[in-house]
């Protein structure tokens, strides 16, 4: 099969053909409709991330159709949760162990040995993909594949990261408008939320897209909002935006850091963090994050802002997402334009 396969850090992925994989006991064979290209690819790709698996397939916003399932469920025993034919997502969190003392408490997203897709496990920048059906979710077929994509990462880390900054945070500043931003923009003004989102100094273009998707103001990263927030979300890796967005925030209020990666955080007087103020992380994802926002996107509804490219073009995605200059997310479409 074809693959754009990454075969060191620093390096772009380049096109290959790998022998194409087969389902083992209680994984899905998917021919991959869409992947979506995401900032943690980025990091691994150059280096961010320690001790990937390479050779590597980048890529966990899969969404694919099954072709083929291993025997059985897992173990080999029983019947498996998907057939050929239905349209199946797969996220970043690959494989969790179900023994250690976080699996156990509930907090599988933090697995002492999770494996996640595009890092230890191959994903889904290539023809097809194998997964462990326990980790996949269903995906209607009423959806656009490409469409579909990002909220399986862009999505679930933004409704996570949105869960943690609180229910009572009616004032929410989001910190770099891009992929799961616009995602999380949208959930956060349905549920009565305002928000204020913080672009690139000199960003025009994602000044005006966070405009149209509903904030109530948008300004640079560097500047002070018209009031203070209750709670702000940093999807932008720069660990300036820490102390700046515990500026923003109000006595009580918290700021998480989304990302997987983010540059060293400066110093910085206690008196940001003084008066009650809460500066946390989130990591990866849970079966239940997806499982309820899935089912939350649709009735909403959210709409994504994709630009789709062929899978050849994957080493130009990651450079654009770099850069910055992207609306919305990027999305790969293996055989589209090859």
């Amino acid at each position: 099969m074809r693959a754009m396969l990454l075969e060191a850090a620093g390096r772009p992925p380049v096109p290959a053909t790998i022998p194409r994989p087969e389902p083992g006991p209680g994984q899905v064979l998917l021919r991959v409709l869409a992947c979506g290209v995401c900032r943690t690819d980025l990091h691994v790709a150059d280096g961010e991330l320690p001790r990937p698996k390479l050779p590597l397939v980048l890529g966990h916003e899969i969404v694919g159709e099954v072709v083929a399932t291993g025997p059985g469920g897992v173990g080999g025993g029983g019947a498996g949760r998907f057939s050929a034919g239905q349209r199946v997502g797969v996220p970043w969190l690959g494989w969790t162990c179900g023994a250690c003392a976080q699996c156990r408490a509930g907090r599988e997203n933090l697995c002492e040995r999770a494996r996640f897709t595009g890092y230890d496990l191959d994903g889904g920048y290539a023809e097809y993909v194998v997964a462990d059906e326990r980790y996949c979710f269903p995906v209607s077929t009423a959806l656009d594949p490409a469409e579909a994509a990002p909220l399986l990462c862009a999505g679930l880390i933004g409704y996570r990261s949105l869960r943690a900054a609180g229910d009572g945070a009616g004032r929410l500043g989001l910190y770099g408008f891009g992929a799961s931003a616009h995602i999380v923009a949208q959930v956060a003004r349905a549920q009565g939320r305002r928000v204020f989102a913080f672009t690139r100094p000199g960003d025009e273009a994602a000044r005006r897209f966070a405009l149209e998707l509903g904030a109530e103001w948008a300004g640079p990263s560097d500047a002070a909002p018209p009031e203070p927030l209750d709670a702000a979300i940093i999807f932008a890796p720069v660990g300036a935006l820490v102390p700046a967005a515990l500026r923003a925030v109000a006595p009580g209020g918290t700021v998480v850091c989304a990302g997987i990666h983010m540059s060293d955080v400066p110093a910085m007087p206690y008196r940001l963090l003084w008066e009650e103020r809460t500066l946390r992380s989130v990591a990866n994802l849970t079966r239940r994050d997806g499982e309820e926002f899935l089912a939350l996107a649709p009735r909403i509804p959210v709409k994504t802002t994709v630009e789709r490219l062929p899978l050849a073009q994957a080493a130009h995605a990651l450079s654009r997402l770099r850069s910055g200059a992207v609306r919305g997310a990027l999305v790969l479409i293996p055989g589209a334009g090859d």
